[in-house]
């Protein structure tokens, strides 16, 4: 098999055109002028040393060599070899939490906007590791089993949205359990996993702490990551996309959503994971990235690609030689080519 690794690059042979375009009329008009002057002949034998042949050449081979440099750069690749690569890398298992009170703006834009960012983000520093996607509320469901399709990831991501789930709540232990279910039993004695929480840590359900600690008896990390401020804020209502007002309880008071630090800490802490605060100018994706970074890489599958060998020294070789052809050659006649008749017609 044959192919150029960067076939952009062949788009500058379009340059050859006018190259030689310019060249042509360089040529008309240096004859043209030469006979104003009088009689060709009788001008060209008054420099017997002139070779026309030999200007023509020089051209040639820049111009040759130009067309085989383009060519070296543009990587032509020949062979195919079949070699196996593994793929190493961790699980990682993210609980969003979808509630109502994630709409709430005292984190820019908004707190599920927020944490949309962060795993996004997030995605971008993945390399060869596995993401899967819980998210929950009153009740837990997974989004997207494990896989390395980043791009399909991102799409399920960016459509998630409050009115996703219909029953309300925060059950970050069911949401935990349904991750440790997520992975692979085969990986059970392998510390390749993790489960990130990204909640605001209000109404939990259940008792996300022994969630957490059965996680991490099966080699699984729980960290968690803590979006709102602890001041809080409203939970805008929408309709239409529009904000229309802010939840009232029962007696007719706006409800304030505060971020609760000491259970996701609690949480991260059963989880034998780390908890990171969230805030309007950091995500605490970096910090966690940091900790998943240290997980042990095992690895998730194997493939076969094809590994192209490059070829591009041999037209690096051909261009360099033109060159030295052209430094080597003199634009006045060489005796010994004049006379074999090389460059030009042979005059006295």
């Amino acid at each position: 098999m044959f192919r150029f690794e960067e076939p952009a690059i062949l788009y500058l042979l379009i340059l050859v055109a006018p190259l030689l375009a310019c060249f042509y009329i360089y040529l008309y008009r240096k004859h043209r002028n030469i006979r104003k002057l009088g009689d060709q002949n009788l001008i060209l034998s008054l420099m017997p040393d002139y070779s026309k042949g030999k200007n023509n050449l020089k051209f040639y081979c820049i111009l040759c060599a130009f067309i085989l440099l383009v060519f070296t750069l543009a990587n032509p690749q020949m062979g195919t070899k079949v070699k196996k690569v593994d793929r190493k890398g961790i699980d990682l298992m993210i609980a969003l939490d979808i509630s109502e009170s994630m709409n709430c703006q005292d984190i820019q834009p908004s707190r599920l906007m927020r944490s949309k960012q962060s795993i996004i983000r997030l995605l971008e520093k993945l390399q060869n590791d596995r993401i899967g996607l819980v998210v929950f509320a009153g009740d837990a469901f997974v989004q997207l089993p494990l896989t390395s399709d980043y791009g399909a990831a991102k799409l399920f991501i960016n459509n998630i949205n409050t009115s996703d789930m219909s029953v309300q709540g925060t059950a970050i232990g069911a949401a935990i359990n349904l991750c440790t279910q997520s992975f692979d039993p085969q990986s059970a004695n392998k510390k390749n996993k993790a489960i990130i929480v990204i909640s605001d840590g209000e109404n939990h359900e259940d008792n996300a702490m022994d969630a957490a600690a059965k996680a991490s008896s099966n080699n699984i990390i729980v960290n968690t990551i803590g979006m709102g401020l602890p001041q809080g804020g409203p939970i805008p209502i929408y309709v239409n996309g529009q904000i229309q007002g802010y939840k009232r309880d029962k007696e007719d008071h706006i409800i304030l959503t505060k971020l609760n630090e000491n259970m996701l800490q609690e949480i991260a802490q059963a989880g034998n994971g780390s908890y990171v605060s969230a805030n309007n100018s950091s995500a605490g994706v970096e910090t966690i990235f940091e900790k998943l970074n240290k997980l042990d890489k095992t690895t998730h599958d194997s493939r076969n690609i094809s590994d192209y060998e490059s070829q591009f020294q041999y037209i690096l070789f051909g261009a360099l030689l033109l060159l030295i052809i052209d430094l080597l050659l003199f634009e006045k006649k060489n005796k010994i080519f004049n006379y074999q008749h090389l460059f030009g017609v042979k005059r006295p």
